[in-house]
């Protein structure tokens, strides 16, 4: 099995990405082999301020590399580092049909909701193809909401390859855990477009101050409550043990609690959960030439696979003379 997962870097990771997805997309870099990079061209449809994109693609490396992403065990690098993947974008591109991009999510939405819509946003899909097909991918981690990007991916290279021969590995999605989903301080899904997050190396007292505050029902103290459902104690059911998750929930259906005592509880986990990350994190920011040597090696390893992939497609399509 060959793994392929990308991450934005449009801002600090909360915990509804890491449980959602990016702790599920290190879990499987055991595989045979695993390629992970931070997607700063596909932020550049968002993130127009230089200074601000380093930043972020630097912080994004941090962020895995301090999640457990071991670069011993799999490939880490800039999508930018690897030139080859904007390249077999242009051939994708010269074989993609309008009608099938016009129908991507991300471009329809806007353009329903009459927003500007640009090139970049336009052929972003393909550009997500070449990432995937570039490194013979066969397994691609996504949520239920990034599903169409992997279908687009094998309709260009099924076409590539009916017109031009068996050039491309076709991928498959790997779906994530659902039951991963993780709720915001509001109840509603996590995100920073509701600003409703717990961003995990937010420093804990801040963080504490932020739990403390998140919103809960009016029910008595003593009336027994069904945990299940419950969006704080879905919050501590992801950082507390086992044994903590079961004493919890049969406080919950018991009574005669305040939800008070649930939030403490639930700072004091985080900060136990999220120790050993937070300090590998402030390490690990002490030495950006550390990191950026870690991404030099993925970028070259990526390139050296990337760039027989690519080879491959252009000999097929008549570019080798």
């Amino acid at each position: 099995m060959r793994v392929l997962s990308g991450i934005q870097p449009t801002g600090r990771p909360h915990w509804g990405n890491y449980f959602g997805a990016i702790r599920q997309y290190i879990d499987l870099q055991d595989e045979q082999e695993s390629y992970y990079f931070v997607a700063n061209l596909h932020a550049l449809t968002t993130v127009r301020d230089p200074k601000l994109l380093a930043e972020y693609t630097l912080d994004a490396a941090i962020d895995l590399l301090a999640l457990g992403l071991d670069p011993a065990r799999a490939t880490l690098f800039v999508q930018s580092d690897v030139p080859e993947v904007s390249e077999l974008c242009w051939l994708l591109m010269t074989g993609a049909p309008m009608g099938l991009l016009e129908r991507c999510h991300a471009y329809k939405d806007k353009k329903a909701k009459g927003l500007p819509a640009d090139a970049g946003l336009f052929n972003y899909p393909v550009l997500m193809a070449a990432d995937i097909l570039a490194y013979d991918a066969d397994t691609v981690p996504v949520g239920d909401d990034q599903l169409q990007h992997i279908e687009v991916c094998r309709d260009l290279a099924a076409s590539f390859n009916h017109q031009f021969g068996e050039v491309f590995v076709m991928p498959k999605a790997k779906i994530l855990d659902a039951s991963a989903k993780v709720p915001g301080i509001d109840g509603e899904k996590m995100s920073k477009s509701y600003n409703n997050t717990l961003e995990i190396f937010d420093d804990p007292k801040a963080q504490r101050k932020k739990i403390m505050r998140i919103t809960t029902d009016s029910r008595p103290m003593d009336q027994p409550k069904e945990p299940a459902g419950d969006h704080l104690f879905q919050l501590y059911s992801l950082v507390a043990t086992s044994d903590q998750r079961e004493a919890m929930g049969a406080l919950y259906r018991r009574g005669g609690f305040g939800y008070g005592e649930v939030k403490k509880a639930l700072a004091d986990a985080a900060e136990r959960y999220f120790a050993e990350p937070r300090s590998r994190r402030a390490e690990l920011a002490s030495q950006p030439a550390r990191v950026r040597e870690i991404l030099a090696d993925g970028a070259e390893r990526g390139r050296k696979k990337a760039s027989q992939v690519l080879a491959r497609a252009k000999e097929a399509c008549g570019l080798i003379i």
